[in-house]
């Protein structure tokens, strides 16, 4: 019995040894979390379903959206920074459900902004409305490319989280 002892004591003192090593190989990046919210514009409700914001900093435009966003981070497949002509991008692929949404409100809504907001950094402590592209045609392939109102890194550590967020969702709901 003694021999049981100390062997189970040797395989728990491994066990810990190794969830330690493992858990300090843990990097901050895979810890950084953010949020992306699409709005659709709207008329202004006097039932209290929509709100004025001001989005761009540089040159401010009001729009009147829905309070409840059309897309979040959990419609979310992936999301990169892509280099434009005189600066960069931001994709984001939706899902299949976020696909099919995307479609029908830019097919009901042309001439209208999609609003988009954007959270990021430690404990999500940066946050704006980034972006009010006017919806010129449907999308159809479940990709929005849009120019943020933000710095390269704001945009790097945004889709940084962006996409920690849609493992951790999409992991979350295999289970």
């Amino acid at each position: 019995m003694k021999v049981l002892a100390r062997q189970f004591n040797i395989y728990l003192a491994l066990a810990i040894l190794m969830g330690v090593v493992c858990g300090c190989q843990t990097s901050p990046q895979d810890k950084v979390d953010a949020v992306l919210r699409v709005h659709i514009e709207e008329n202004p409700d006097p039932a209290g379903t929509s709100k004025t914001i001001s989005v761009l900093r540089s040159d401010p435009v009001l729009v009147t959206i829905k309070k409840e966003p059309i897309l979040t981070e959990a419609n979310i497949v992936t999301a990169k920074v892509m280099d434009a002509t005189g600066g960069f991008d931001i994709e984001i692929k939706f899902d299949e459900n976020g696909t099919w949404l995307l479609e029908q409100y830019s097919a009901a809504n042309p001439g209208r902004h999609q609003v988009i907001f954007g959270q990021w950094g430690d404990k999500l402590a940066y946050g704006r409305w980034l972006a009010a592209p006017v919806i010129t045609r449907r999308i159809s392939g479940g990709v929005l490319a849009f120019t943020p109102d933000c710095s390269r890194e704001e945009a790097d550590q945004l889709v940084l989280g962006l996409n920690n967020a849609t493992k951790a969702i999409h992991k979350h709901m295999l289970k």
